[in-house]
């Protein structure tokens, strides 16, 4: 076993570093109708009334504090991930209020801020410019990143050409190599091979470590259970459950 990673980050557990703060969110779902079924819905005076209103967050509130690692837990449809959206700033809230204090880095869809007609290369500044970080901070850390990601073969290679894969291997690689004050992951871990999510996990548990604020989404009960200490369930995008992430698993084992 390696020896525990000291924390390089002066952590204040008082400190609120992502807020949620009575957040609503509504999607617009539009259904595909026949022509004919179109023709009577309007002929009965009923425009616009072909798509309905989902409302995927319900007056959520959340606080997570600096250097916590949070688990957000819950059945497909609960909120967790449009909750991480918001925090990462993808989305804005109908209602309520989302604020971030520090950098803030998320692996919520694989290749997204990458540019698919540039470089492995080219996109590691781009994104990594995006994330924050000086073109002197990436020059310095291109080769780690480029080591961890373990596709040096294909660096010079157009991402368009990735597979999802290795679309994975350097966004995670950049996004760990940023060193965010916050770091949201979403389900795509499970995208990689075996040996490549342990190294990703090992990462983030250095990371964590390192006093970074962790907020992660998996249905993998037993993986969250082991990177994070805080859970918080969520069903029909509300908060159901907030406290010690063994409680909350079991929580949400219960309820099924």
């Amino acid at each position: 076993m390696s020896d525990p990673v000291e924390s390089t980050v002066m952590v204040d557990p008082n400190l609120v570093v992502a807020r949620l703060r009575d957040v609503d969110k509504r999607f617009t779902l539009h259904h595909t109708h026949s022509i004919k079924e179109y023709l009577v819905w309007t002929m009965k005076g009923r425009k616009g009334e072909l798509s309905e209103s989902f409302l995927a967050l319900d007056d959520v509130n959340l606080d997570i504090h600096q250097g916590e690692s949070v688990a957000l837990l819950g059945f497909n449809g609960s909120g967790k991930s449009t909750s991480l959206k918001l925090l990462s700033g993808v989305m804005m809230p109908d209602k309520g209020e989302v604020a971030i204090r520090g950098r803030i880095a998320g692996l919520i869809e694989v290749g997204a801020g990458f540019h698919p007609d540039l470089t492995g290369r080219e996109n590691v500044y781009l994104n990594g410019a995006i994330l924050g970080m000086s073109e002197s901070e990436i020059d310095e850390k291109f080769q780690r990143i480029v080591d961890f990601s373990e596709i040096e073969k294909f660096i010079d290679t157009e991402v368009k050409f990735y597979s999802s894969g290795m679309f994975l291997r350097l966004a995670f690689a950049v996004a760990a190599h940023s060193e965010p004050d916050i770091f949201l992951i979403d389900e795509i871990l499970t995208v990689g091979d075996e040996p490549f999510q342990r190294k990703c996990i090992a990462k983030i548990k250095e990371l964590k470590a390192g006093g970074q604020t962790l907020v992660v989404v998996s249905h993998d009960l037993d993986m969250v259970r082991g990177i994070c200490d805080r859970g918080v369930v969520l069903a029909q995008g509300r908060v159901t459950f907030d406290g010690d992430v063994d409680d909350a698993v079991e929580f949400l084992r219960s309820t099924e």
